[in-house]
């Protein structure tokens, strides 16, 4: 059995600013870092190598596992606010928060991040041109990366860390047990043990089961999240010109008249590409963007969202979100695009439809109806907020609008912690998505400073 001080379970965006921050900070904590995917540059998806149109289920997934989390291959957008992306500030407060978020970002410049723009939401102009259509814009300053830059950028904050923590990829941790002096012993599925004084759990979206039946192991309370159930958009980078070249980045709430129910966009990428991803098993739709203009495609897409949340008996929000986009699954064989032209008009549309289509989608996906899938509810919610969106850029409505689905927005249960992020076990720690506390690459990361801080003072030289 190997010893170490901390152990992290989870490279994900949490886990790596922790580990970035325990190197730099003067310190003697022994650390070791685990992940059930690959290292940076075995990251490498078949259909972003073109060996393949659809996703084959690879497992574990390379764009939701290995170093760096899910935020590896995404678009790298990082949201400084606390409007949303999670409730961080919540357990440490707005000024803490505000001011984690600011380092991380100067860190991710200090990288190579330094010419990628920081736009801000902070535009009156379209704030008040939301608001003549019921539309309510976020606030938040946004540093957006693209995925090619975010990878060089995770690359070095590797290397850098690398002499310092050791990290072992392709390792499921099986269980976690506490020993009687208080340490914890970590067992991998190939049954290799670590003891450490203190654990982290931070495995990010994809590793929401597991940390659920970690915290039922030890009885930490947990509450169950909501579940955000809805389709990514894709349309001519026009029609958004006139906001993603101010704001880049959206956010945009609007309570539909029929339900009263709240739709809002997320994940805006201007002249990105839709992409495809593997949950626990389930393909789901997601969106990508690039720094490099050589890479730059001819549409913008993003997702519309409808909140879900439930109240007995029903519990698991996941499930719900899980067995609607199997169903996706089940018709397309993966994701389903639809014409908005041909959902409106009660129609599916075919390979024939699809050939006269203008604007040409940016993912291999089967023409079909989503309304087999999508429930009545939020499908009504989704269609009402893009005839509002089309108000502000017109367009949004066209009958060539393309819409994937099934986009889900998994949240982990919110774990019980305290303003240490430390469960009622001492020295047990959840950070994160993971955690339910985060939902955001800025506020993640943000978490995993925070926790190194204080190991840091624990495991002080001095």
């Amino acid at each position: 059995m190997e010893n170490y001080d901390i152990v992290i379970v989870g490279a994900g965006a949490s886990g790596v600013f922790m580990a970035y921050e325990l190197t730099k900070l003067d310190n003697n904590a022994r650390v070791l870092m685990l992940d059930r995917g690959a290292p940076l540059e075995k990251r490498i998806c078949p259909v972003k190598l073109g060996k393949t149109k659809v996703c084959v289920k690879c497992d574990p997934c390379h764009i939701m596992n290995g170093y760096g989390g899910a935020g590896t291959l995404s678009d790298g957008k990082y949201n400084l606010t606390t409007q949303f992306g999670g409730e961080l500030h919540q357990y440490i407060g707005v000024e803490k928060a505000m001011e984690l978020m600011e380092y991380v970002d100067e860190v991710l410049c200090s990288m190579g991040g330094e010419d990628a723009r920081l736009y801000s939401t902070a535009s009156t102009d379209l704030k008040t041109e939301c608001l003549k259509y019921d539309l309510h814009l976020l606030e938040a300053r946004v540093r957006h990366l693209g995925t090619d830059r975010n990878v060089r950028i995770l690359g070095k904050i590797y290397d850098y860390i690398r002499d310092r923590v050791d990290m072992k990829f392709y390792t499921v941790v099986d269980s976690i047990d506490r020993n009687g002096d208080g340490s914890f012993v970590v067992t991998t599925s190939d049954g290799d043990q670590f003891r450490a004084e203190d654990v982290v759990l931070a495995t990010g979206r994809s590793g929401s089961a597991w940390m659920e039946r970690i915290c039922d192991r030890f009885q930490v309370p947990q509450k169950k999240n909501r579940v955000d159930i809805g389709v990514r958009v894709e349309l001519p980078a026009e029609i958004f010109r006139h906001i993603t070249d101010e704001v880049y980045e959206s956010k945009i709430v609007y309570q539909t008249e029929k339900y009263n129910d709240l739709v809002r966009t997320f994940c805006m990428n201007p002249y990105g590409e839709v992409v495809s991803e593997n949950t626990n098993g389930i393909v789901t739709v997601n969106g990508h963007s690039y720094a490099d203009p050589s890479l730059l495609s001819e549409n913008t897409n993003f997702a519309l969202l409808v909140s879900n949340k439930f109240t007995e008996p029903f519990r698991d929000s996941n499930e719900y979100g899980q067995a609607i986009a199997s169903l996706s699954n089940m018709l397309g064989g993966g994701v389903l695009m639809q014409r908005f032209g041909d959902l409106v008009k009660g129609r599916r549309s075919s390979e024939r439809r699809m050939e006269k289509c203008f604007t040409r989608p940016t993912l291999a996906a089967t023409p079909g109806d989503l309304s087999l899938v999508m429930p009545k509810r939020q499908m009504d919610d989704i269609i009402e907020m893009i005839y509002a969106l089309d108000k502000i850029a017109p367009g949004t409505a066209n009958e060539d609008t393309l819409l994937y689905g099934i986009e889900v927005k998994f949240y982990n249960s919110r774990v019980e912690v305290d303003d240490r992020l430390m469960t009622k076990i001492p020295n047990l720690y959840a950070l994160g998505d993971g955690s339910g506390v985060t939902h955001s690459l800025s506020q993640a990361s943000a978490s995993g400073v925070y926790v190194a801080r204080l190991l840091a003072e624990k495991y002080s030289r001095s």
